[in-house]
């Protein structure tokens, strides 16, 4: 097993103890589980389109990728790809009144490249993959603070407790590349469900609003191997 994703971990929650077991042998098998930002490919229409809007500030950039899928719906005669394109919409419409701007200190923000060899983070001896949308930085009354935002979307959604874990894992991606420049500002390490426009900080966590989950998950994935 090179790797797990957060949603790797999660989906290990929701089974039942009878088929724990088996999803963790099928998660040896594999390479290393491919995760795009939780949602995998078929959200990645509205994801990239939220998260292009958080970097530039500018919700047209919804209503823009709106239009794009329903041309998209318009010209493809294959139902599931249809349905994917609606629900990618969907989400799009439901999204367009969140404020995008509470995610973000009111500061100019400085976006950081986050290099894939850095992606990987070592808890309890176990490899987990931490892919946040964005990382940047900003001063903030002679600071220099850093923080990172992932949106997440899944079918039906995520539990807070569960999206607490993205915040969670991109809290100490942070921590692990960034802290010895910067201060990992808790309140700005955030993941955004886009399917139900649920959030969570590292903050919540940090003061015991939402559970740690992390190290419990992978201590009993590696009782089962």
């Amino acid at each position: 097993m090179k790797k797990v994703t957060v949603k790797n971990l999660i989906d290990f929650r929701r089974k039942t103890e009878r088929t724990k077991k088996t999803f963790v042998n099928n998660l040896k098998k594999e390479k290393g589980a491919e995760d795009n930002s939780g949602g995998g490919d078929y959200w990645i229409s509205c994801l990239s389109a939220i998260s292009n809007a958080f970097r530039n500030g500018n919700t047209s950039l919804l209503d823009e990728k709106i239009q794009q899928l329903a041309e998209k719906i318009k010209h493809s005669e294959i139902k599931r790809i249809k349905n994917q394109f609606q629900r990618n919409i969907d989400i799009l419409n439901n999204f367009k009144d969140f404020n995008l701007q509470n995610l973000k200190p009111a500061t100019n923000l400085v976006f950081h490249v986050q290099p894939k060899n850095k992606s990987i983070l070592d808890i309890k001896g176990f490899p987990v993959e931490a892919k946040p949308n964005h990382v940047f930085s900003f001063s903030e009354n002679g600071s220099n603070e850093i923080g990172a935002i992932w949106f997440i979307s899944k079918l039906n959604g995520y539990k807070k407790s569960e999206l607490g874990m993205f915040a969670d894992i991109a809290y100490r991606y942070l921590k692990q590349n960034f802290s010895d420049e910067y201060y990992v500002n808790p309140a700005f390490c955030t993941a955004v469900d886009v399917y139900n426009g649920l959030e969570v900080n590292y903050e919540a966590i940090r003061s015991g609003n939402i559970p740690t989950l992390i190290e419990n998950t992978i201590l009993e994935i590696k009782k089962i191997q």
